[in-house]
């Protein structure tokens, strides 16, 4: 079968017709600005958990949390690490000092992982998130709860009051 010049031009056409290269200059500078941005926007800080029902007392301290095991007191409940361990009416209902079930979630997640224990002394560090309006035999409860947990450094969770700029 002879050919026509065209389908003989087109194939040598496609013959020299390379497949483009990979530009690796432009994907190393695009590596090298994903690598900066992600070094740039990770903090070493602990992000505590937000919740629409949970108002923080306010403070003017300067201190950065550490990162701990978290305790939030909302209105109804009590969580740790997010999850439900009591009911706040249940607790102040009833005649015991401590929350068994509180203390017993304490005693698994410090048996998981060291993340919240001192290195210098050995004591393990919790923090405790509670709502501005709670009633102060709650935060007894769950204080003695911690410390027959061997939880003895307890940190109390507070919104930043930031003061206003002199002009």
């Amino acid at each position: 079968m002879i050919k026509s010049r065209k389908a003989l031009r087109m194939e040598r056409n496609h013959k020299k017709a390379k497949t483009p290269s990979l530009n690796l200059v432009a994907l190393i500078d695009i590596l090298t600005i994903l690598v900066f941005f992600l070094l740039v926007n990770t903090s070493s800080t602990q992000n505590l958990p937000e919740r629409k029902e949970l108002k923080l007392p306010v403070s003017i301290s300067k201190n950065v949390p550490e990162e701990t095991w978290i305790i939030e007191i909302t209105r109804t409940d009590i969580l740790v690490q997010g999850v439900r361990v009591a009911l706040i009416d249940d607790v102040l209902k009833s005649k015991e000092e401590t929350i068994e079930k509180l203390k017993d979630e304490l005693m698994t997640l410090s048996s998981f992982t060291q993340l919240a224990v001192d290195e210098a002394s050995g004591e393990r560090k919790i923090t405790i998130m509670g709502d501005e309006n709670i009633s102060y035999d709650l935060i007894r409860k769950i204080l003695t709860t911690c410390q027959q947990a061997n939880y003895t450094k307890i940190a109390f969770a507070a919104m930043q009051n930031s003061k206003a700029k002199n002009h």
